[in-house]
This record gives structure tokens, sequence and C-alpha cells, in this order.
């Protein structure tokens, strides 16, 4: 009998990924393309078949940003620059005459994390991704919450600044402004800080958000002066999600969350100086197991297999 094979697919602003996954949570195909050299959504699954042997996938799950899970429509993801709904899941069964399911990138991570990652066994947590975006897949209850009309967990789209920074989405002051990798990077050109002449950095310069956390981590005070700004902002926002859902967890994913220890303890310092008495020593923030192993594939991929179970 022949294996059983699906399409995960994972969607972000930078890059999309995509690979063929069996029921072992292994990939097999990986394969990745640059998001901006998509200028017409509706090419994409023309350019993944040319890429992928169709002929023996089962089933399709994407993960993307601003998804509307119930529809399989994408609705004005600020990230993407495609315009408003796209109706991606009929342009990939269109193309691949198979079962194709949408759901939010976090969503996608929080199933993978869930099934291949530190989440097992888990029932209450949600997975902050922390990239050109931030998302969040929230669990409750062991399932993933979709909301009324499919696009709950727009965390990144929390106001925590009444007066802040423009958001691509429109608003103003939007968390993932201050705490996505884009926000991280916006913080390093934007912030003031009486060591910031003598930092390691070069304003004329852009750099990458690992470079400033090596920085940071070999003693660079301004450089350190971001990661401190950027948990300590996350981790109230995460305080105050604790409120919400009650969470065991908060696992971060992606982008700046790939530094590890160093930055989960700074969050997790915040969350916990602003966490309300009744969550104390209740909520963890870890790390995601699966930056290697990309877990919003995995979770798009096991949402495909429940399709077809």
């Amino acid at each position: 009998m022949q294996e059983q094979l699906v399409l995960g697919i994972d969607i972000g602003g930078t890059n999309i990924a995509f690979s063929l996954v069996n029921k072992n949570g292994e990939l097999l195909a990986e394969q990745c393309i640059k998001t901006t050299s998509i200028k017409n959504p509706k090419e994409l699954p023309g350019i993944i078949k040319n890429q992928i042997n169709s002929s023996v996938i089962t089933a399709i799950g994407i993960g993307a940003p601003s998804s509307n899970y119930f529809s399989g429509v994408i609705e004005n993801a600020p990230n993407l620059n495609w315009g408003e709904d796209i109706p991606l899941v009929q342009y990939f069964e269109d193309v691949f005459k198979v079962k194709t399911v949408l759901t939010n990138d976090a969503n996608a991570a929080a199933i993978g994390e869930q099934v291949f990652g530190v989440a097992k066994g888990m029932t209450d947590f949600a997975v902050i991704t922390l990239g050109t975006g931030l998302g969040a897949g929230v669990v409750i209850n062991n399932a993933l919450v979709y909301g009324k009309f499919g696009t709950a967990g727009e965390y990144g789209h929390v106001i925590i600044e009444e007066n802040g920074r423009n958001c691509g989405c429109g608003r103003i002051g939007c968390l993932e402004t201050y705490c996505s990798t884009t926000g991280f990077l916006r913080s390093v050109k934007e912030l003031e800080h009486k060591d910031k002449s003598s930092s390691l950095i070069n304003s004329d310069k852009n750099y990458a958000a690992e470079e400033i956390f090596e920085f940071a981590i070999n003693g660079d005070v301004f450089c350190n002066y971001v990661v401190d700004y950027t948990a300590q902002k996350l981790g109230l926002a995460l305080a105050n999600f604790a409120a919400f859902s009650n969470p065991e967890a908060f696992i971060l994913f992606g982008g700046i969350a790939q530094n590890g220890e160093f930055f989960r303890e700074k969050v997790e310092a915040s969350m916990n100086k602003n966490l309300l008495n009744l969550y104390q020593g209740k909520t963890k923030v870890l790390t995601s197991s699966l930056h290697n192993k990309n877990a919003a594939i995995l979770g798009s991929a096991a949402l495909a297999f429940k399709e077809i179970a």
C-alpha cells in the first residue's frame, strides 16, 4: 500500500515553505520560495505543483496570516501585499484536485507543536509566532480557537501603545510593531539610549536580529536594552493574555524566539512581574522545540491529515 502523503504549506511575510509530509511528521521534500516573488497569488498553486510530485498528494494544508478557516480565504493580510479576500483554497483545489484546508499560520504552528513538539499532552496553551508579524495559535480545552468568523488569535494586533507605531493593518500601536522580528529591528533604529553611540551597531547598516542578539549576549549595553525593551512588552502582553485563556504555557516560535533561553527568560520574568496573583506559578513561557523542523508546515500537514481521516 502506498504511503499516505499530504502537502504542508507555510505562507509567511518573507518566505513560503512547503513540503510533502508523512504521518510520522517527516518532511520529505522541503522547499522554499520568496513571498515577494509571488505577485499574483492565483499563480502560487501552479508554481508549487511544478516543484512537487503532485500525483502522490492526498490532501493539502496551508497556514497563512489573516486566514479564515471556514471560508478558505486570506482576508487582507498586511504583510503579504496580495490585496483583499484571496480565495486560496479554491485556487489550490482547482489546480491539485484534492481536499485543501486553510488556517492561520500561527494556528498551524500550534497544532504542529501539540503533535510533534513541547506542547505534547497539553490541552490549554498558546503558540506565539514571532516572524515578520506576530501571530497566536490558541488552544483551549484541546481545541483550536477560531472564533465566530474563523479569524481569532490576532494577538499581534492588540494595541499596546495608544500613540505608538504605525502598523501595516492601518492601526497604531499594535503589539507586532514592537515584538515581531520586524518590530525588534525597528526598535534598533528608533530607540534612543545614552550608550547607543558607543554600541557595536552602525546606524548606516541594516542588521539581522540574530546579530543584535549576539551583540547583546556579548555585553553591548544598547543592544541588551533593545532586547529587554522587546521582552518587557511581550511579557506584559502575555500576562494580559493569560487573564483571558488561563493557559498552561505560552510557546515562543520563530524569529527572535530562536535566541533561546536568553530571550525566553527575559520574557518570562516580565510576564511573571505582571501576572495576576491567581496565575502566579501556573503559567510557563517555553521555546519551541521545532525551530529546525518547521512547526508551521507540520501543523498544516496535521490539519490536512485530519480532513481525510
